[in-house]
């Protein structure tokens, strides 16, 4: 096994840990979740696996409830940034001159704005809950994946099989289904593959700040919050969910890394690596599909 096969299996395994005992916990759960009986600040042990906090509430139900909340964050997140961002990014891809200006101007604009900063304002003026926190964190990345979109399309438009098409007489959505979007698929998927850690450590940054998550549902960033008096008496309640936020971030980082080396195909033949944040830069578009395309184009035209 390669160290880019490494980077994915690594990847793989730890997010796969945090979604089994995610999907386990809503099955079976040590105590109920508002459950104060166990003692405040209990040590490790017994029937309390972690421990208990200083509301007495059992440590490792919390850690599984703030576990479904990480997670639900980053799939909501990537699902309202995906959808706004690629559609985005594709009106940009295909705007005319002044269009393609004005929406490259809001872009940067909303990439000038920090991902937290920006999902704080919007939850600030709309109140704290989950969802809005879903929305808030979403709609901050769907700028950056609308720029990255935006990027692709120019460039795959710019293929010579795209003119064979057109002259051949293929619609334009058809272009988009058959010939943008399976090139452009991989790069996105990978980004959208780190987003959804930035998503969880936005979460979880929220909920630190008293605007992610509202009581009596779990965080872990509440909880590193609620901790943080205690940590002298109790390290188990603040070590506990910031292993859990490492373990899921770094996981989810490393399958993005090992998703990258798969689709990347100047990596697999050992060529110069190139980044997807690189815009730039990026010059090549998912080789084997453009070489299917290419030939069928042209022999239509």
């Amino acid at each position: 096994m390669n160290r880019r096969s490494l980077h994915l299996v690594i990847g793989l395994v730890l997010v796969l840990i945090v979604v089994g005992a995610v999907l386990v916990s809503y099955v079976w759960l040590p105590f109920p979740p508002d459950d104060t009986s166990g003692g405040r600040l209990m040590p490790p042990g017994g029937d309390h696996l972690l421990g208990t906090d200083k509301l007495g509430r059992d440590l490792f139900t919390q850690l599984l409830i703030g576990g479904r909340i990480a997670i639900g964050t980053a799939l909501g997140a990537v699902a309202v940034g995906g959808v706004l961002g690629v559609s985005a990014g594709l009106l940009a891809g295909f705007a005319t001159h002044w269009l393609d200006d004005a929406f490259a101007v809001v872009l940067d604009i909303l990439i000038a704005f920090p991902t937290l900063l920006l999902a704080m304002l919007i939850v600030a003026g709309t109140g704290a809950s989950l969802g809005t926190a879903i929305l808030a964190i979403g709609l901050a990345m769907a700028a950056i994946v609308a720029r990255l979109v935006r990027v692709l399309v120019k460039q795959v438009l710019a293929r010579d099989y795209i003119t064979a098409a057109r002259v051949a007489g293929v619609s334009w959505p058809r272009i988009v289904a058959s010939h943008i979007m399976p090139n452009i698929g991989p790069v996105v998927m990978v980004n959208l593959a780190l987003q959804a850690g930035l998503a969880v450590l936005a979460e979880a940054s929220l909920s630190y700040l008293g605007l992610g998550t509202p009581p009596p549902n779990a965080s872990w960033g509440r909880m590193l919050y609620e901790a943080q008096a205690t940590v002298l008496t109790s390290p188990v309640a603040a070590l506990a969910p910031g292993i859990a936020l490492v373990v899921l971030v770094i996981g989810m980082n490393l399958t993005a890394d090992g998703l990258r080396d798969l689709t990347d195909p100047t990596r697999r033949r050992g060529r110069a690596a190139v980044d997807v944040f690189e815009l730039a830069d990026y010059t090549e578009v998912v080789d084997p599909a453009l070489a299917r395309t290419t030939g069928s184009d042209r022999r239509e035209d």
